[in-house]
């Protein structure tokens, strides 16, 4: 992370071992299942992320727009770890500037997953958060959005809940 960052944390103990919880997170046709956000609207392809490198896109609705995102896996550890830098993935989320258009955006998202036991997992989700283009941070202190749309840890502990619902069924 660079100077002016914001890391927010958010961990749930949750009784499924890390390796079915881990092919959840790996699999972006999944991550409605658990967006606890409500911003997600679907996978723009089916596979699952198998290694840093991979790329997904999701579709996405915030602020009454919606818009797609182009994630790029930059930590790939089996059953571990996995984080993704978002990018814009259209014009508008772009601001309208084509060679912003698949460039990261400053800030990446991930879970961290910490077996405890022989079939629990501490789950841990992490939102790195960089300084916006214009070098201004995009959290503050409470680890909210500053421009006060959905609350970022309300999201992340509904992701969570919403994560052990489908891990222990």
């Amino acid at each position: 992370m660079t100077e002016g960052s914001k890391s927010v944390e958010v961990s749930r103990r949750i009784e499924a071992p890390a390796a079915l919880i881990f092919e959840i997170l790996a699999n972006p046709q999944r991550h409605m299942d658990f967006d606890g956000s409500g911003m997600l609207r679907g996978a723009v392809a089916n596979r699952p992320l198998s290694e840093v490198g991979d790329t997904f896109t999701m579709k996405m609705h915030r602020l009454g727009r919606d818009y797609l995102m182009l994630n790029y896996v930059v930590e790939f550890e089996l059953d571990r770890r996995i984080f993704w830098e978002p990018a814009p993935g259209d014009l508008p989320t772009a601001g309208g500037n084509p060679a912003k258009v698949g460039i990261a955006a400053g800030y990446r998202w991930g879970y961290s997953l910490t077996p405890d036991g022989d079939d629990a997992t501490v789950v841990t989700e992490a939102f790195d958060c960089g300084p916006d283009k214009d070098g201004q941070t995009l959290l503050r202190e409470d680890g909210e959005w500053i421009n006060g749309s959905n609350s970022v840890l309300e999201s992340m502990t509904a992701s969570l809940e919403r994560l052990e619902k489908i891990s222990t069924k």
